[in-house]
């Protein structure tokens, strides 16, 4: 069986076909929850590090506008992801999401995403040479065929072999943290507060107004592992069922250092096989940051507020060492269609202080009038 080297190359017959799949739409592949049960919910909760007890206290549930336990917003990746289609052994670098919430994912819904390709524009980096974005639009449909939420996935296809010999962050520098700067970090948890039950009304709310930041870090494998619980993986198959999706998709194999086909997701785990597609190590899923960012929204905004809509670009890694502080403020208020609407503009910043991931976010909140 053949297995596909890191040197893989876009060609124009591989884009062609890309493109002849725009707006055909099919099931997600490989979901990971198709229901939402109290220990999926839960699993993925942890995962992220996000405790809200909407999401994971039936009593505190009951009490809420929803009746019960719901799932935090970003639970929805876990329903079917927008993965990059074709380009048979070419990297897919996740570069963001344009996310939008309709309605929440109560126990016991059974939820599906469906698949169109939107898009293939070719792009030309400072990391890569050839490469391409491609954005996959995931729609999801729960048990009745209710729309619940709709998302635009883009990835950034590049040329795994041009993408390591440019090199472009390689130079980052590892980090190693001293006793106070743990310490900091520990004081930051304890600090995160949840709004809850509390509402945020939104005459309340104030421009530039901050919100609470929360951290996430120091970024470990076991980090990883944890998400990984509650989200899923596309590759991760032991054994035989390893062995039958290999079968599938041979092209998905690059060989390791001991010659056994194994999968391009270890880029998150293992620092020499990452250093070959251009990353100074082992780093993170682009979805951890996103799901972040909704933590830090779902914990402002309170039980009585909706996160609407939720953009994040993943502008920079995330390697195993560092420290994510996700960060926010309030840039526009406005009623719109009835709804009282506020606008912010959030970020996920490493102790270098470098912003890794800008995003932004609606969030409807309740009012007084």
């Amino acid at each position: 069986m053949a297995t596909t080297s890191i040197g893989s190359k876009i060609t124009e017959a591989a884009v062609a076909a890309v493109r002849a799949r725009i707006g055909q739409e099919r099931p997600a592949p490989d979901v990971f929850n198709d229901e939402a049960t109290r220990s999926a919910i839960r699993h993925f909760a942890h995962g992220i590090g996000d405790t809200n007890p909407l999401w994971l206290d039936d009593e505190y549930a009951a009490q809420s506008r929803f009746g019960g336990i719901i799932a935090p917003p970003s639970f929805l990746f876990t329903c079917g992801l927008g993965r990059s289609q074709g380009l048979p052994g070419v990297h897919g670098m996740f570069a963001g999401v344009d996310f939008e919430f309709l309605a929440p994912v109560r126990l016991g819904d059974r939820v599906r995403g469906w698949n169109s390709v939107h898009d293939l524009v070719e792009k030309q980096g400072q990391f890569a040479g050839r490469q391409f974005l491609q954005t996959v639009l995931t729609v999801y449909r729960d048990q009745d065929e209710t729309v619940v939420g709709r998302c635009f996935t883009h990835v950034m296809r590049t040329e795994r072999e041009t993408a390591g010999k440019k090199g472009k962050y390689l130079s980052i520098e590892r980090q190693r943290y001293t006793a106070e700067q743990l310490a900091e970090i520990d004081a930051a948890y304890e600090a995160e507060v949840v709004r809850g039950a509390s509402p945020r009304h939104w005459e309340d709310v104030q421009l530039d107004e901050a919100l609470p930041q929360i951290v996430k870090g120091p970024l470990t494998v076991t980090d990883m592992l944890a998400f990984l619980m509650g989200f899923g993986s596309p590759f991760v198959r032991a054994h035989k069922v390893n062995y039958a999706y290999r079968k599938r998709h041979p092209a998905a194999y690059i060989p390791n250092d001991y010659g056994i086909p194994d999968v391009p997701e270890r880029v998150h785990w293992e620092d020499d096989f990452a250093r070959r597609v251009g990353v100074p190590g082992a780093y993170d899923y682009g979805w951890q940051r996103i799901a972040w960012l909704s933590n830090l929204v779902t914990n402002w905004q309170g039980d009585a507020g909706w996160l609407k809509q939720l953009s994040v670009q993943l502008r920079r890694f995330n390697v195993v060492g560092d420290t994510t502080w996700c960060r926010g403020k309030v840039v526009n208020k406005r009623v719109e269609d009835g709804e009282h609407v506020v606008d912010l503009e959030l970020w996920c910043e490493n102790q270098r202080g470098e912003i890794t991931a800008p995003g932004s976010a609606t969030v409807v909140l309740p009012s007084r009038g």
